[in-house]
């Protein structure tokens, strides 16, 4: 009995590991999708004995319902990694506020491999001055506030992974190669109203698409390689680490942002097809006092660069990068799992684009708004 209890909380930890999402934390475009699929670091330590191969064979061949939900409001400015604090003082901030709920189905082939189907749902809201009637008071003498949003399905993907070493074998450490490929089936030109004022102060309404950090998907085919590994230190401490990169070869998805601009800028008219990345490492240690439950604290980077690894990286992007401190629980009890983490941001760096590269001078260099931390929820059950 206490081998499977250490073996089920231990699985617990790594289940929470690898069930890790990429989610935008502000104008700094990171899609949602999730990063290694859940469920996939089902391997214990050498204490799980014979309860890890009798859990495995009951498992193998079984699907797993999983359903995750974010959120994040992100309104601090930066540029580079100073932050631009005039803008809340000013109350010009852009504010993006986001609710995302994951769709997943993964299915256990064999105790090594596994395969899986994701499909985020969106809710985003921003508001915003400048995208209207402008910021200065001389524009905007009100300083009133818009709103525009989207709201849909988000950018499909489908992955595997495999363990190096069987996770019967109750080894102490054990690494997971993946690989996914991601499908535009999110809309990227959702469209929405902003209003502008005309000569004679009157209001007027644009329709035109809304800002590239709420679209719902990025309108390419993408290709991800990624890979999640643990240690187990202690009886009930393990190290965990995990990373995922995407690629995007497309360059623009042909979305034009201003269609009402007189002239279309070669570089920047079009939205950036961009490629991203997250990684994350930490410790995750069982909690005796409550069977099933186990706390993991951690640091996790992601972001999006500013040249793609493959094809062009014209068009319009926000590049940067968001390193956290994340702290997380985790839960089980039979078929059913649940895992809480609220990752911190402590170094925000919105990094010089494409574009901003090619001021002669080199001083260009656009801002982004971040989010101050992410609420992240998930939820699981084996059939």
């Amino acid at each position: 009995m206490k081998t499977l209890y250490r073996f089920s909380l231990v699985l617990l930890c790594l289940t929470t590991i690898s069930y890790h999402r990429v989610s935008a934390q502000g104008c700094v475009a990171v899609r949602h999708m999730s990063c290694t699929s859940p469920l996939e670091a089902l391997s214990v330590g050498p204490s799980a004995g014979t309860a890890s191969t009798n859990f495995f064979k009951q498992r193998s061949g079984h699907w797993q319902v999983n359903v995750g939900y974010r959120y994040f409001r992100s309104f601090r400015h930066f540029k580079g990694d100073v932050e631009q604090k005039e803008r809340l003082e000013q109350h010009t901030e852009v504010v993006n506020i986001s609710h995302g709920v994951d769709l997943g189905l993964t299915y256990l082939a064999t105790t090594r491999l596994s395969f899986s189907i994701n499909l985020p749902v969106q809710y985003n809201d921003r508001s915003s001055l400048y995208e209207h009637y402008g910021n200065s008071t001389t524009a905007n003498p009100e300083q009133r506030r818009f709103h525009t949003g989207s709201q849909g399905i988000g950018d499909l993907r489908l992955s595997g992974s495999y363990w190096l070493r069987n996770p019967t074998k109750g080894a102490k450490a054990n690494f997971a190669l993946g690989a996914g490929i991601k499908l535009p089936t999110g809309n990227p030109g959702v469209e929405d109203n902003f209003h502008k004022l005309n000569r004679e102060g009157q209001d007027y309404i644009v329709r035109k698409p809304v800002d590239q950090s709420i679209q719902l998907g990025d309108g390419g085919v993408g290709f991800s390689l990624e890979g999640q590994g643990y240690a187990q230190l202690t009886r009930g401490l393990s190290a965990y680490v995990s990373g995922f990169y995407l690629f995007n070869p497309r360059e623009t998805n042909r979305v034009l942002r201003s269609p009402e601009a007189t002239t279309i800028d070669l570089v920047t008219g079009y939205f950036s097809v961009a490629d991203q990345f997250a990684a994350r490492l930490g410790l995750s240690q069982t909690l005796p006092i409550v069977s099933g439950l186990s706390v993991m604290l951690g640091g996790r980077v992601e972001g999006v660069p500013a040249n793609d690894a493959l094809g062009g990286s014209k068009g319009f992007r926000r590049p940067g990068y968001i390193v956290s401190v994340e702290p997380g629980l985790s839960y089980m009890r039979g078929k059913f799992s649940g895992t809480l983490s609220v990752p911190v941001a402590l170094y925000r760096n919105r990094i010089k684009s494409y574009s901003d590269r090619l001021d002669p001078l080199g001083q260009r260099h656009g801002d982004a708004a971040f989010a101050d931390y992410l609420v992240s929820l998930n939820v699981s059950r084996w059939f």
